[in-house]
């Protein structure tokens, strides 16, 4: 499994949360660089850096439209 069906179920068990929510907060941040929202999803929600990249490096392409 890889993509967002080999990291969502781990995500959504550790943090608590929806990967539609993650999603929409990466979305309606005013943060638009890749490494600033990283940073901030660790800083700010005590996501680990590679569940924090994931996120944002899959949301950040589906808005691209890759």
């Amino acid at each position: 499994m890889k993509g967002p069906a080999s990291y969502s179920p781990p995500i959504e068990k550790k943090y608590g949360r929806p990967i539609a929510e993650w999603r929409e907060l990466i979305r309606s941040s005013p943060l638009t660089r890749h490494m600033e929202l990283v940073s901030w999803h660790r800083t700010e929600h005590g996501l680990g850096h590679g569940h924090a990249n994931a996120l944002v490096a899959h949301t950040l392409a589906e808005a691209d439209g890759t």
